[in-house]
């Protein structure tokens, strides 16, 4: 699980529901006959029951069909969770769980032996692996669902290995849909930022990263990847702020992989350029200093140099590196914007097409 830095402003929270029932709440049910029935104090009715023993047994069988196909990766360094996506024993995880291992162990959340497995391919921009296990059989692969169908508010439950407490479930809704999030970088990550991400109130901890979002069809339907931390707290989680990548990416992603080896296509606008957050005379973030710049992309075709300062794209200011990648993932190869570029102090605005976002 990587953690997602969030500035979440004070606000109050609402209570309802500890009062008497309004005027109007409707009477005992009646019997068949029409005799009005009376529950036994402490007895669930039967209007109650059902339809917690429907969801419990729903979860039952959604458990049950997919936690097989759940598995925890350990590597030198830390563990994280991965889901098995063919027979072949291809297992697609985030590239975060990985780092820089190229070998590692699996090992099935229902049990069993470590299995060795090694990388076949990382794609850092989108947070995504494929791992290939030496030993595939028994390896359950899961069922994908299309996360273009989703809808704010079902039912999912994140399945993974948070904090090595291997085939743990947690439960939760689709909060929101469409998210642009950005991961933090680290020595074993360049960070990554994440367009389309699917936000749930499920719980995702340490170790749930790269393990499944699940609907209640048994699709998994998204790879759970972040959770929110509240700087007002000090860095701690904020409860039920958590992010996954939606199925469609992630399957997209990994069959390329699989295929031949790499990925071949990103489906993701690239600027072309390397850069930084510049602060400003007054403390603040101003725009992203120009580092480097890819030989003949996008910038470098519209005359961005090493040295310039973007500030903004399309009329948004862009003060961070973050906020400019994040803008970026908002477009598509091709697409031509317009570039808000400081040169020596002086602003200027350059049009730019943009090209693709390459594999490293």
């Amino acid at each position: 699980m990587r953690e997602l830095v969030a500035g979440l402003a004070a606000a109050a929270v609402l209570l309802t529901g500890c009062g008497p029932p309004p005027a109007g709440t409707p009477t005992a049910p009646t019997s068949p006959t029409g005799t009005a029935t009376q529950a036994s104090p402490g007895t669930p009715s039967p209007a109650t029951t059902a339809p917690v023993q429907s969801l419990e047994t729903a979860y039952e069988r959604v458990i049950s069909q997919v936690l097989p196909s759940i598995v925890q990766i350990t590597t030198s360094v830390g563990l994280g969770s991965g889901v098995v996506f063919d027979t072949n024993g291809h297992i697609v995880t985030n590239a975060h769980v990985i780092g820089e291992a190229k070998e590692m162990t699996v090992t099935i959340a229902t049990g069993g032996s470590p299995r060795k497995a090694r990388l076949v391919r990382s794609f850092p921009a989108g947070d995504l692996a494929v791992i290939k296990v030496d030993r595939p059989d028994g390896l359950r692969p899961a069922t994908f669902g299309d996360s273009a169908k989703l809808r704010v508010g079902q039912i999912v439950l994140a399945m993974g290995n948070p904090l090595g407490f291997s085939g743990s479930v947690t439960d939760g809704i689709v909060s929101a849909l469409g998210r642009t999030v950005s991961e933090p970088q680290d020595p074993g990550s360049p960070g990554a930022t994440i367009a389309g991400a699917i936000q749930t109130s499920a719980s995702i901890n340490p170790g749930n990263s790269g393990g499944a979002l699940v609907d209640l069809s048994g699709h998994v339907i998204g790879i759970p990847t972040l959770a929110a931390t509240d700087p007002t707290f000090g860095g701690g989680a904020a409860p039920g702020i958590g992010f996954a990548i939606p199925s469609n990416t992630a399957t997209d992603i990994a069959r390329q992989i699989v295929t031949h080896g790499r990925v071949t296509n990103s489906h993701r606008a690239a600027l072309g350029i390397r850069g930084s957050t510049v602060i400003g005379a007054d403390g603040r973030p101003s725009g992203v200093g120009v580092a480097t710049v890819e030989p003949n992309g996008a910038a470098a075709r519209a005359g961005i140099r090493p040295g310039d300062v973007i500030v903004s794209i399309n009329g948004k200011d862009t003060p961070t590196i973050a906020v400019l990648t994040e803008t970026i993932t908002t477009f598509r190869p091709g697409d031509r914007i317009r570039v808000g570029v400081r040169t020596n102090g002086d602003t200027e605005t350059v049009t730019v097409t943009l090209g693709e976002l390459q594999a490293n």
